[in-house]
Protein backbone atom coordinates (compact mmCIF):
# COMPACT_ATOMS: atom_id res chain seq x y z
CA UNK A 1 0.00 0.00 0.00
CA UNK A 2 1.26 3.10 -1.07
CA UNK A 3 0.96 6.71 0.38
CA UNK A 4 2.92 8.09 -2.20
CA UNK A 5 1.45 8.96 -5.97
CA UNK A 6 4.09 8.03 -8.46
CA UNK A 7 2.53 9.35 -11.03
CA UNK A 8 2.71 12.84 -9.18
CA UNK A 9 5.95 12.22 -7.73
CA UNK A 10 8.08 10.14 -10.90
CA UNK A 11 11.40 7.78 -9.87
CA UNK A 12 13.76 7.78 -12.56
CA UNK A 13 16.30 4.43 -13.28
CA UNK A 14 19.38 5.97 -11.59
CA UNK A 15 18.00 8.21 -8.93
CA UNK A 16 19.53 8.13 -5.78
CA UNK A 17 16.26 7.91 -3.30
CA UNK A 18 16.54 8.03 0.54
CA UNK A 19 13.59 6.61 2.27
CA UNK A 20 13.48 8.32 6.09
CA UNK A 21 11.56 6.34 8.49
CA UNK A 22 11.41 3.49 5.80
CA UNK A 23 9.35 1.20 8.19
CA UNK A 24 8.82 -1.98 6.48
CA UNK A 25 9.81 -0.62 3.16
CA UNK A 26 7.22 -0.05 1.03
CA UNK A 27 8.18 3.08 -1.09
CA UNK A 28 11.94 2.07 -0.68
CA UNK A 29 10.70 -1.42 -2.79
CA UNK A 30 8.53 0.40 -5.56
CA UNK A 31 11.51 2.80 -6.32
CA UNK A 32 14.23 -0.09 -6.16
CA UNK A 33 11.48 -1.59 -8.84
CA UNK A 34 11.78 1.46 -11.07
CA UNK A 35 15.15 1.44 -11.08
CA UNK A 36 16.71 3.43 -7.99
CA UNK A 37 19.29 3.34 -5.91
CA UNK A 38 17.67 3.10 -3.39
CA UNK A 39 18.97 3.43 0.13
CA UNK A 40 16.27 2.54 3.30
CA UNK A 41 17.25 4.34 7.20
CA UNK A 42 15.17 3.75 9.96
CA UNK A 43 15.70 3.65 13.83
CA UNK A 44 14.26 0.15 14.18
CA UNK A 45 16.66 -1.87 14.37
CA UNK A 46 14.66 -5.05 13.53
CA UNK A 47 12.62 -3.47 10.51
CA UNK A 48 15.75 -2.54 9.10
CA UNK A 49 17.24 -6.31 9.28
CA UNK A 50 13.88 -7.44 7.28
CA UNK A 51 13.97 -4.78 4.96
CA UNK A 52 17.32 -6.43 3.89
CA UNK A 53 16.30 -9.64 3.55
CA UNK A 54 13.76 -8.14 1.13
CA UNK A 55 15.84 -6.38 -0.86
CA UNK A 56 17.83 -9.52 -1.24
CA UNK A 57 14.51 -11.67 -2.18
CA UNK A 58 13.30 -9.00 -4.65
CA UNK A 59 17.28 -9.01 -6.70
CA UNK A 60 17.56 -12.53 -6.44
CA UNK A 61 13.60 -13.14 -8.23
CA UNK A 62 14.65 -9.94 -10.66
CA UNK A 63 12.41 -7.77 -9.71
CA UNK A 64 14.71 -4.29 -10.15
CA UNK A 65 16.25 -3.78 -13.31
CA UNK A 66 19.59 -3.93 -14.20
CA UNK A 67 21.64 -0.56 -12.60
CA UNK A 68 19.29 -0.34 -9.68
CA UNK A 69 20.83 -0.56 -6.18
CA UNK A 70 19.14 -0.87 -2.44
CA UNK A 71 20.66 -0.65 0.57
CA UNK A 72 19.21 -0.43 3.87
CA UNK A 73 20.89 0.87 7.61
CA UNK A 74 19.92 1.62 11.05
CA UNK A 75 20.22 5.30 12.21
CA UNK A 76 18.96 9.03 13.70
CA UNK A 77 16.58 11.25 10.83
CA UNK A 78 18.22 14.22 12.95
CA UNK A 79 22.12 13.00 12.31
CA UNK A 80 21.57 11.66 8.82
CA UNK A 81 24.70 9.65 7.98
CA UNK A 82 25.52 11.33 4.41
CA UNK A 83 27.02 13.78 2.88
CA UNK A 84 25.63 17.16 1.93
CA UNK A 85 23.41 16.81 -1.52
CA UNK A 86 23.86 13.03 -1.89
CA UNK A 87 20.03 11.95 -3.02
CA UNK A 88 18.51 13.23 -5.98
CA UNK A 89 15.00 12.53 -3.58
CA UNK A 90 14.16 12.05 -0.31
CA UNK A 91 11.21 10.28 0.86
CA UNK A 92 9.38 10.85 4.74
CA UNK A 93 6.05 9.11 4.77
CA UNK A 94 4.22 8.88 8.19
CA UNK A 95 7.16 9.52 10.42
CA UNK A 96 7.05 13.94 11.12
CA UNK A 97 4.52 13.31 13.69
CA UNK A 98 6.50 10.89 15.73
CA UNK A 99 9.43 13.54 15.91
CA UNK A 100 9.76 16.30 18.67
CA UNK A 101 11.74 18.22 16.36
CA UNK A 102 10.33 18.25 13.24
CA UNK A 103 11.92 20.92 11.89
CA UNK A 104 15.71 19.35 12.52
CA UNK A 105 14.15 16.30 10.70
CA UNK A 106 13.20 18.91 7.39
CA UNK A 107 16.51 20.75 7.64
CA UNK A 108 18.29 17.44 7.78
CA UNK A 109 16.44 15.96 4.46
CA UNK A 110 17.01 19.80 2.75
CA UNK A 111 21.05 19.26 3.56
CA UNK A 112 21.73 15.53 1.93
CA UNK A 113 18.80 16.74 -0.68
CA UNK A 114 20.99 18.15 -4.17
CA UNK A 115 19.71 21.21 -5.38
CA UNK A 116 16.70 20.78 -7.63
CA UNK A 117 15.87 17.24 -5.84
CA UNK A 118 12.47 16.31 -4.93
CA UNK A 119 11.09 15.58 -1.13
CA UNK A 120 7.55 13.87 -0.94
CA UNK A 121 6.26 13.90 3.04
CA UNK A 122 3.19 12.14 4.41
CA UNK A 123 1.90 12.76 7.85
CA UNK A 124 -1.87 11.75 9.16
CA UNK A 125 -4.63 13.97 8.03
CA UNK A 126 -5.64 16.77 10.57
CA UNK A 127 -9.77 15.45 10.76
CA UNK A 128 -9.34 11.32 10.52
CA UNK A 129 -6.48 11.45 13.05
CA UNK A 130 -8.45 14.14 15.10
CA UNK A 131 -11.20 11.49 15.17
CA UNK A 132 -8.68 9.10 16.16
CA UNK A 133 -7.47 10.96 19.23
CA UNK A 134 -11.16 11.79 20.53
CA UNK A 135 -11.83 8.14 20.39
CA UNK A 136 -8.48 6.49 22.12
CA UNK A 137 -5.74 7.77 24.41
CA UNK A 138 -4.19 4.68 23.74
CA UNK A 139 -4.22 5.79 19.96
CA UNK A 140 -0.94 8.25 20.53
CA UNK A 141 -0.38 8.37 24.38
CA UNK A 142 2.56 5.24 24.11
CA UNK A 143 6.44 5.39 23.42
CA UNK A 144 7.21 6.26 20.05
CA UNK A 145 3.87 7.67 19.03
CA UNK A 146 2.03 10.35 17.46
CA UNK A 147 2.83 13.51 19.53
CA UNK A 148 1.18 15.96 16.88
CA UNK A 149 -1.76 16.52 14.52
CA UNK A 150 -0.61 18.65 11.40
CA UNK A 151 -3.22 20.99 9.86
CA UNK A 152 -2.12 21.01 5.88
CA UNK A 153 -0.97 24.80 6.23
CA UNK A 154 1.25 24.12 9.15
CA UNK A 155 2.55 21.55 7.24
CA UNK A 156 3.42 23.20 4.08
CA UNK A 157 4.46 26.63 6.50
CA UNK A 158 6.88 24.48 8.08
CA UNK A 159 8.09 23.08 4.32
CA UNK A 160 8.65 26.47 3.30
CA UNK A 161 10.81 27.63 5.93
CA UNK A 162 12.81 24.46 5.63
CA UNK A 163 13.98 26.28 2.08
CA UNK A 164 11.47 24.16 0.13
CA UNK A 165 8.79 24.93 -2.45
CA UNK A 166 5.76 22.70 -2.49
CA UNK A 167 4.10 21.94 -6.26
CA UNK A 168 1.28 20.04 -5.37
CA UNK A 169 -0.71 17.93 -2.21
CA UNK A 170 -2.99 15.18 -2.41
CA UNK A 171 -4.65 12.97 0.14
CA UNK A 172 -4.55 8.99 0.45
CA UNK A 173 -5.91 5.88 2.05
CA UNK A 174 -9.91 7.52 2.57
CA UNK A 175 -10.98 3.69 3.17
CA UNK A 176 -8.65 3.42 5.82
CA UNK A 177 -9.95 5.94 8.41
CA UNK A 178 -13.35 3.52 9.44
CA UNK A 179 -10.75 1.34 10.05
CA UNK A 180 -9.14 3.11 12.58
CA UNK A 181 -11.94 4.47 14.14
CA UNK A 182 -13.29 1.36 14.83
CA UNK A 183 -9.74 0.12 16.10
CA UNK A 184 -9.79 3.00 18.19
CA UNK A 185 -13.77 2.48 19.56
CA UNK A 186 -12.95 -0.79 20.13
CA UNK A 187 -9.70 -0.68 21.56
CA UNK A 188 -6.35 -0.85 19.33
CA UNK A 189 -4.84 -3.49 20.72
CA UNK A 190 -8.42 -5.47 20.45
CA UNK A 191 -8.06 -7.36 16.80
CA UNK A 192 -10.98 -9.67 17.83
CA UNK A 193 -13.77 -7.43 17.65
CA UNK A 194 -16.38 -8.33 15.04
CA UNK A 195 -16.08 -5.01 13.40
CA UNK A 196 -12.62 -4.57 13.45
CA UNK A 197 -12.16 -8.45 11.89
CA UNK A 198 -14.64 -7.66 9.42
CA UNK A 199 -13.58 -4.44 8.12
CA UNK A 200 -10.08 -5.49 8.43
CA UNK A 201 -10.45 -8.29 6.09
CA UNK A 202 -12.41 -6.12 3.37
CA UNK A 203 -8.67 -3.61 3.39
CA UNK A 204 -6.74 -6.93 2.70
CA UNK A 205 -9.18 -8.57 -0.12
CA UNK A 206 -9.27 -4.39 -1.52
CA UNK A 207 -5.34 -4.54 -1.24
CA UNK A 208 -4.99 -8.00 -3.02
CA UNK A 209 -7.57 -7.38 -5.51
CA UNK A 210 -7.63 -3.96 -6.54
CA UNK A 211 -10.71 -4.20 -7.43
CA UNK A 212 -12.57 -1.44 -9.65
CA UNK A 213 -15.50 -0.67 -7.25
CA UNK A 214 -13.22 0.32 -4.52
CA UNK A 215 -10.46 1.64 -6.29
CA UNK A 216 -13.04 4.75 -7.67
CA UNK A 217 -14.95 4.75 -3.85
CA UNK A 218 -11.46 5.55 -2.01
CA UNK A 219 -10.55 8.08 -5.19
CA UNK A 220 -14.09 9.75 -4.41
CA UNK A 221 -13.76 9.36 -0.85
CA UNK A 222 -10.18 10.66 -0.71
CA UNK A 223 -10.69 14.72 -0.70
CA UNK A 224 -13.33 14.16 2.01
CA UNK A 225 -11.72 11.76 4.77
CA UNK A 226 -8.37 10.73 3.46
CA UNK A 227 -6.24 9.39 6.03
CA UNK A 228 -3.01 10.79 4.56
CA UNK A 229 -1.95 14.21 3.91
CA UNK A 230 1.05 13.99 1.17
CA UNK A 231 2.91 17.15 0.13
CA UNK A 232 5.29 17.32 -3.08
CA UNK A 233 8.17 19.74 -2.71
CA UNK A 234 11.95 20.66 -4.63
CA UNK A 235 14.86 22.29 -3.03
CA UNK A 236 15.64 25.52 -5.40
CA UNK A 237 18.65 25.06 -7.63
CA UNK A 238 21.64 27.00 -6.47
CA UNK A 239 22.06 30.53 -8.24
CA UNK A 240 24.62 30.70 -11.28
CA UNK A 241 27.83 32.15 -10.21
CA UNK A 242 28.86 35.31 -12.98
CA UNK A 243 31.62 33.65 -15.53
CA UNK A 244 34.95 35.55 -14.76
CA UNK A 245 35.02 38.67 -16.53
CA UNK A 246 31.22 39.12 -16.61
CA UNK A 247 30.35 42.30 -14.60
Amino acid sequence: MLTVDFSRFPIAPGDRVLDLGCGAGRHAFECYRRGARVVALDRNGEEIREVVRWFAAMEEAGEAPVGAGASALQGDALALPFPDASFDVVIVSEVMEHIPDDKGVLAEMVRVLKPGGRIAVTVPRYGPEKVCWALSDAYHQVEGGHIRIYRADELLGKIREAGLRPYGTHHAHALHSPYWWLKCAFGVDNDRALPVRAYHKLLVWDIMKKPLATRVAEQALNPLMGKSFVAYATKPQLPRLPEAGTP
